[in-house]
């Protein structure tokens, strides 16, 4: 594998130089007819494509005919990326390359794809400080309770907080604000702007808080730790489903390329609160002129508003099934 592999490559695509001669699958490289770089993997004639595929801002994925069989093209349209691209094609061809069979290489090939595809659209390359990390432990903790409820799909289809909603978790009516706080820390939990609790109309409202705490080895678990067995549960699911928890862990600024491996989380048992009526909060609207406010509220002052899990199960339930 050279350092530039489509340097020897006309355009047009008419040509093609295997990646690796003794590799167990069919790796190209390939030029396009607009000179983009780009990657094939040739499938098996009894390889079936996996559909639909995901649409990404700097690479074009797709299926054409290779003369006579079906091939998954991946190319870029970014010149600026090249270098980058070509480490992705290598690290695809390598995680393609373990798979025993045409179809599960297919499958490797579009996974590795998506986890790269945030670092081409300009991923953040700075590791995520100790608050986030244990932000995000109690988010996918939560997370992982969900898959047990609903399955992989409606689970990462409500994990909406890192795509820019107010609430953390929107399963129809029923939305989840999740909060991590260390376990000895004073009984408080920190609210970072006047949306999180605030009342949505027709929906109910749950504060889940986890305790989070930093662990020496050997226990607990890395970051990297809780975030990898979790993409073992998606990585069963169906490619949009994948794509999705791909999607949505690169907008949290996770990168699986990043060291995290100084700090082990261990995440408690949750408490619940159904947020309504009297709930220690700051509510909307507010006055004109104010904005941007963070507040703590006390959990004593929320004792009164707690809930068990069951409930909060049928709250979801319930509101899935409208």
């Amino acid at each position: 594998m050279t350092e530039n592999p489509w340097g020897n490559l006309h355009t047009g695509g008419s040509e093609a130089k295997r990646v690796d001669s003794k590799g167990r699958h069919d790796f190209f490289w390939v030029v396009s007819d607009r000179g983009e770089p780009g990657l094939v993997l040739r499938l098996a004639a009894e390889t079936e494509a996996i559909r639909p595929l995901p649409k990404m801002k700097n690479l074009d994925l797709s299926y054409r005919d290779l003369e006579g069989r079906q091939g998954l093209v991946l190319l870029l349209k970014d010149p600026e990326q090249k270098e980058l691209f070509a480490s992705l094609c290598r690290d695809i061809v390598s995680a393609g390359e373990l798979a025993a069979g045409n179809a599960d290489a297919l499958q490797r090939a579009l996974r590795r794809t998506l986890r790269w595809h945030h670092l081409l659209r300009g991923g953040r390359s700075d590791i995520l400080s100790l608050e986030e990390q244990r932000g995000l432990v109690g988010e996918l903790h939560f997370l992982e309770k969900l898959i047990d409820l609903t399955g992989p799909t409606s689970a990462i289809e409500a994990w909406r907080g890192p795509l820019g909603s107010a609430k953390d978790f929107e399963l129809g009516e029923c939305l989840v604000e999740v909060k991590a706080r260390r376990g000895a820390a004073r009984p408080y939990v920190q609210i970072s702007s006047e949306d999180q609790l605030s009342d949505v109309e027709s929906a109910s409202l749950v504060l889940t808080v986890v305790p989070v705490d930093a662990v020496i080895k050997p226990h607990g678990m890395t970051l990297t730790d809780h975030v990898q067995a979790l993409e073992d549960v998606f990585a069963q699911a169906d490619l949009e489903t994948y794509s999705r928890w791909e999607e949505t862990l690169a907008s949290t600024g996770f990168d699986f390329e990043d060291d995290y491996s100084e700090r082990r989380w261990i995440a408690g048992e949750p408490d619940f609160y159904s947020v309504r009526d009297d709930f220690p909060r700051i509510t909307t609207p507010l006055k004109p002129g104010v904005s941007g406010v963070r507040y703590s509220i006390a959990l004593d002052a929320c004792a009164p508003f707690e809930i068990a899990f069951e409930d909060v199960s049928s709250l979801i339930t319930e509101s899935l099934a409208a």
